[in-house]
Order: structure tokens, then C-alpha cells, then sequence
């Protein structure tokens, strides 16, 4: 039992989900131990380019929500850049309608405008100033937040959720939920990046072409990440030379200077992607409990703390 007299909590994945919704229930009070397959620096969200923006996620009404709620956390972390990893950062969001994203954030962004034809001169867009979070730093600040709150970390494989030895578990395991889960609606969209050398870009760049193919910029500390691609259904994470020469090129379409920058790294991760988030609590004939915190898509970053509350919330209920 914890310093409230609650049972301890399991925290399955130790993705930007699962440490998010621990950090949220240790500061609770809350007993936490996170058991994760890998650190978090080799999960899916260590490859996240992580721009702040509710993208590949659905229901889109509760991802907004989410969003802006985590919008609060990002811009107090963002007081501490070289700590957290998490900065604000100005670019454009193309092919992008300003009164649409009015319509659920007007108020809530710093800098919200239409791109000028120089900012974005392959069409319309909009100008904003966003959180852009260096994962490389912000995961490792998570789980030290998380073990400065009293929880733990252990890296141990899990092949079935009732392995879990607690009266609450709380599920983050993105696609692996496919099998823990027995869920087969959570499907991979696979992101391809490339990581170059930062010939001096400063804002970041989101286009989408008529084709539906996208290219984007997200200027990090020391290196430029180039994206990006969404192939559904498809489960490879090695990186394709002939994907990651158009990725480039893309992006060399939008900002020149990006054509000679040297590679550093190519990067492939797997969105886990659902139909809808499933955040939910189950009740097991034993009487222990299960909430279900997956399938945040490609905007698990975005989302990250707005969830966190929710599943946190039923976790604690219990």
C-alpha cells in the first residue's frame, strides 16, 4: 500500500504515454512502477519528430482537448528548454486553413496567423508558434521526473497484462496492445525520417502536396529532422534508402539549403495506430482493474498529458 493507503499501480510501456500517465499518478501519491520492453530512448517515441499538433489521431474532438490541455504543460516546460527538451518554436502548418484551427485553438496559441507568401510560398498555410520537444532530452527528463516522484522503472517483457502483479494496470503498450490486448484493430502507420546536419534552418515546415505526400522540417539542437512518410499497415523498421532520398528531396523543394546537408541518422518508427484512442477502464472478475491508454496514432506527443490526466483519473478511482 502507498503513503494514501492505495495499492500499488503497473504501469505497462514505457513510452511518452506510459511514463506521462506515471509521472501524473506518482505526484498523486499514487505507488508506480513502469515495466517497459525497452528504455524509452529506443521506443517509438524516440523517433517522433514531435512537433505539437493533433495529427493521425482520432476521435479528432477529444484529440484537440487533449492536445490543448497538454498545450498548458509544454509551455511551463518550455521555461526550461535544456532540461526538458521542449521549446517554442515558430514555422508554418501548410496546406492548413486558419479558421479551422481558430475554430478549436483561437486564443490558446502565443502566434496564430496566415503564412505570408515568403514564409510559405508553395500555397496557403498557417504561421504559428508551437511546441517542438527534442525527445532525445525530454524522454530521459520524464523518467527522471517519474523516479524523483517515488515511482520505478524496470525493463522486463511482458507476454500477457495479467503478468502484472498489482490491483491496477494501467495499459500504454501502443502496438503491442494488438496482442496484449487481443485488439487487432491497432495497426502500424510506419514514419520514416532523416536526420541531417542543420545548415541553418530555424522554423519548421509541415507541406502536404496534392498527392497526399508529406515533407517537413523540425529544426532540433545540433541536427534538422526531415520527414516524413505514413505507410499503413506496414511493419518494417528498417529504413529505405530510395524513401529516405525522396524525403530529402522533398524537403530540399521547400528550403534549398537542405539538398548538401550531411546525414547523420535515419530513423523508422511505428505509429500506433486505432479507428478511436481507447481510454477506458475494465473491471476484471477478480475484481482488479485495467484501463486501456492506446492507439494515440502519430499525436501521442500532443496528447501526451491531456490523456495522462484521464487515465490517471481512472486508475485512481479504483
Amino acid at each position: 500500500m502507498d503513503a494514501q493507503g492505495n495499492g500499488g499501480i503497473v504501469v505497462v510501456g514505457g513510452g511518452v504515454i506510459g511514463l506521462a500517465t506515471a509521472v501524473v499518478l506518482a505526484e498523486r501519491g499514487r505507488r508506480v512502477r513502469v515495466w517497459t520492453r525497452e528504455p524509452a530512448e529506443r521506443t517509438p517515441s524516440a523517433v517522433a519528430g514531435a512537433l505539437w499538433w493533433p495529427y493521425h489521431i482520432e476521435p479528432m474532438a477529444s484529440a484537440r482537448a487533449w492536445a490543448l490541455r497538454s498545450l498548458e504543460v509544454y509551455e511551463q516546460l518550455a521555461e526550461r528548454p535544456e532540461a526538458t527538451g521542449v521549446r517554442l518554436v515558430e514555422g508554418v502548418m501548410g496546406e492548413t486553413d486558419l479558421a479551422d484551427v481558430e475554430a478549436w485553438a483561437a486564443g490558446r496559441l502565443p502566434v496564430l496567423r496566415r503564412a505570408t507568401a515568403r514564409e510559405y510560398g508553395a500555397g496557403s498555410g498557417v504561421w504559428a508558434r508551437l511546441p517542438l520537444i527534442d525527445m532525445a532530452v525530454h524522454l530521459p527528463w520524464l523518467r527522471e521526473r517519474l523516479l524523483r516522484a517515488g515511482g520505478t522503472v524496470e525493463e522486463r517483457s511482458v507476454s500477457d497484462l495479467a503478468e502484472a502483479d498489482a490491483p491496477v494496470v494501467v495499459n500504454c503498450t501502443g502496438l503491442g496492445a494488438r496482442e496484449l490486448a487481443a485488439d487487432p484493430s491497432v495497426r502500424p502507420v510506419r514514419g520514416q525520417l532523416v536526420v541531417v546536419e542543420n545548415p541553418g534552418v530555424r522554423t519548421w515546415t509541415v507541406s502536404t502536396a496534392p498527392d497526399g505526400e508529406t515533407a517537413y522540417l523540425f529544426p532540433h539542437p545540433g541536427r534538422l529532422v526531415l520527414g516524413g512518410t505514413a505507410d499503413d499497415d506496414a511493419w518494417s523498421v528498417e529504413p529505405d534508402p530510395a524513401v529516405a532520398e525522396a524525403i530529402v528531396r522533398r524537403c530540399a523543394a521547400l528550403r534549398p539549403e537542405v539538398a548538401g546537408a550531411r546525414v547523420l541518422e535515419h530513423r523508422v518508427g511505428l505509429r500506433p495506430a486505432r479507428p478511436a484512442v481507447r481510454l477506458e477502464r475494465e473491471v476484471l472478475p477478480d475484481g482488479r482493474v485495467r484501463v486501456h491508454h492506446y492507439g494515440h496514432g502519430g499525436a501521442g506527443v500532443t496528447v501526451a498529458w491531456g490523456c495522462a490526466a484521464e487515465a490517471a483519473a481512472l486508475a485512481a478511482s479504483s
